[in-house]
Parts: structure tokens; C-alpha cells; sequence
């Protein structure tokens, strides 16, 4: 039931990431990637929809309650000793860690940092967080979802491969895919900037259109473009040829995206739907094929001229 439960989640909430397990993913363990990917897709919407409290201290009580049982959940499995009565999407945790090997540390890795994420978001929501926190949420999800990779696709070809790059290419798209979902999360209480960039500023966390927010994005997407080129170096090293294809597909989503906020001056926009029409996704492609054909993408200036800070170039 769950395999068939998990490509279902996975294909609705992003088609790119099911054709990537499809065609990508080591071919004895596509059932377990989509139920990788649907169970935490599944989790993340629970925890992000409305309750029957909305915006109250029992809609708190409820989301962080359904969270520790999906922990607990997770630590039984790890352990050896899950429960046997469980729902459906729940059942999508429990076998994936059934049909895993205890000494496999990428898929313990994923499971575990990706929970964190869950945890993280679920427990923001509503509240301002430090750049010190943000780092750490941005850390932890690069981990879970680079040795995710490493765990589903070419397992065990590339483990040893540059350590200290690993974690950058998902850094870089992770800056990038918060500063896209600005608006829409800021709509449901996510606070993507820091604190100290606010009270810096003297400015609040809705007021993405002042000269001060646009700077925080700049320097955002300085950093975002950078990781991506690190991300994108350390994937054309790679034996697997699958994994090196499927990490350039993810990097090339993001590099449209950076050269997006550098053509509108660093200004969010309420929402980035053209990033599906035919002539976007023949660029993102064109930009894989040059990646693995070993043409290193050349960023435009990350530091474009926006009104009222720093000169024209």
C-alpha cells in the first residue's frame, strides 16, 4: 500500500522530484525514496495546515502534539520496537526504516535532520529566530537532503568525496528557496530574516519592499550563488552519473531563481509560477546539459544596482 501511497504525494507535490526517483534513484530502492519523500511531504503539510484553532494557543498545542508523536515514531523505528497500529502515511516511516540496513548512516542521517526541519518549522511559526538559528535550520536541512541523495542514488560510489563540499549545493538552494517563498510564508507566520538584520534596520519582517530588506536579499543572494558554484563543482566530480545529472537538475532550479532576483533589483515577488512555463524549463535544461558536459554556469554580478543602495555599475 505504501509505495503506491508515497509516489501519489510525491508526484502531486513536485513532479521534478518524482521523475528524478523514477529515472535517477538506484532502481532496489525507488520504493523507498518515494516513501522518503511522501512520508516528511506529508508531515510538512500536516504541521502547516489550519486546525480547528486557528492562530490560537490550542492550534500550537495540536501541531506540537501530532510532532511528538511523529519523533517518538521515528526513534521507535531507529530502535527496533515500532508500533504495529499506525496511520497509513505513518506506515511509510515504519517500512522505509524496516527495509533499511541499522549501519546505513545516510538514511539515519536524512531521517533524523529532516525531523529537525519539521521540528524547527513547526516551532517558529509565529516568532522571530536568529541568524544563528536560521544557519542551523539551513544546515540541517542541506544535510538531510545531501545524503539522501548519496543514500538513493549511486549508494556507496561517492561517499568519500569531498566532505567539506557535500552540504553546499542544498545550502545554496535552500537561501534561495526561502527568499521565493518571502510572501507566501510571511502569510502563514514563517519569519525568514533574522531578528538582528531587523532591529538593525528598524524594520519588520513585512516590510519586504524598503531598501533594508532588499539589502538582506542581496546578501543572500551573494551567498546562495556562491554555495550553488561550490554545490555544482562538487557535483561534476562524481562517479555516478545519475547522481551527478540529478544534482544539476536541483541546481539549475535555484540558479534561475538567483538570476530572477538579480533582474528585479532583489525585490521578492508574491510568487515565481512562471518557473514552469516551456521556455524557463529549456534554460534550467540547457544549464544541466552544460554542467555535465563540464561548462561551469558564470553567474551574472551578484551585486546588481538596486535604488538607494550602493552605485550603478
Amino acid at each position: 500500500m505504501t509505495p503506491s501511497l508515497a509516489a501519489k504525494i510525491t508526484k502531486a507535490a513536485s513532479k521534478q522530484t518524482y521523475y528524478t526517483i523514477r529515472f535517477l534513484v538506484d532502481r532496489s530502492r525507488v520504493a523507498d525514496a518515494y516513501r522518503a519523500y511522501g512520508y516528511f511531504r506529508w508531515l510538512d503539510d500536516v504541521l502547516d495546515a489550519e486546525s480547528s484553532s486557528p492562530g490560537g494557543p490550542d492550534e500550537r498545542a495540536e501541531r506540537l502534539a501530532f510532532l511528538d508523536r511523529q519523533e517518538a515514531l521515528l526513534d521507535a523505528c531507529i530502535r527496533g520496537d515500532a508500533p504495529r497500529n499506525v496511520d497509513p502515511h505513518e506506515a511509510m516511516l515504519v517500512e522505509l526504516v524496516r527495509h533499511s540496513d541499522p549501519a546505513d548512516s545516510d538514511l539515519r542521517s536524512y531521517l533524523r535532520h529532516m525531523m529537525r526541519v519539521m521540528a524547527f518549522d513547526a516551532r517558529r511559526r509565529g516568532r522571530l529566530i536568529s541568524r544563528v538559528e536560521l544557519d542551523e535550520y539551513t544546515r540541517s536541512l542541506a544535510v538531510a537532503v545531501s545524503d539522501a541523495m548519496h543514500h538513493f542514488i549511486g549508494h556507496g560510489s561517492d561517499d568519500a568525496l569531498g566532505a567539506a563540499d557535500r552540504y553546499r549545493a542544498v545550502t545554496g538552494a535552500h537561501i534561495v528557496h526561502m527568499l521565493r517563498d518571502t510572501e507566501a510564508d510571511l502569510r502563514a507566520g514563517y519569519f525568514n530574516v533574522p531578528r538582528e538584520v531587523l532591529q538593525a534596520s528598524s524594520i519588520g519582517p513585512h516590510d519586504v519592499h524598503c531598501d533594508a530588506y532588499r539589502a538582506w536579499v542581496r546578501e543572500r543572494v551573494r551567498q546562495a550563488g556562491a554555495e550553488l558554484a561550490a554545490g555544482e563543482a562538487y557535483f561534476a566530480r562524481l562517479r555516478s552519473r545519475r547522481h551527478r545529472l540529478a544534482g544539476l537538475a536541483y541546481i539549475a532550479r535555484f540558479r534561475w531563481l538567483i538570476d530572477r532576483f538579480e533582474r528585479d533589483g532583489f525585490q521578492v515577488r508574491p510568487s515565481y509560477a512562471d518557473v514552469a512555463r516551456i521556455p524557463t524549463t529549456l534554460r534550467m535544461a540547457s544549464l544541466v546539459v552544460s554542467g555535465m558536459l563540464g561548462r561551469p554556469h558564470i553567474p551574472r554580478r551578484p551585486d546588481a544596482w538596486i535604488p538607494g543602495i550602493g552605485g550603478r555599475p
